[in-house]
């Protein structure tokens, strides 16, 4: 798997998994800087990975959200 397919799936995944996603691989880099994130990005990223852990059935498949965004409109 290269790493555009992985990006491909990444981006199909819903916006809490996405930023739990980006917070696990953020942390993942071993950098002698901090990486610059905003304050409130910060904050709503770790809001977001606490949602999934305490929830994780809150999570839906990308194809079932647009099936339901949809349904009103058919």
């Amino acid at each position: 798997m290269n790493i555009e397919t992985v990006a491909n799936q990444a981006l199909k995944l819903n916006v809490n998994a996405r930023a739990y996603l980006a917070q696990v691989l953020l942390e993942s880099l071993d950098y002698e800087e901090e990486v610059i994130v905003s304050s409130q990005w910060r904050e709503e990223i770790k809001k977001r990975c606490q949602e999934i852990k305490n929830s994780p059935e809150i999570l839906i498949d990308g194809k079932s959200f647009l099936s339901a965004l949809k349904e009103p409109y058919l």
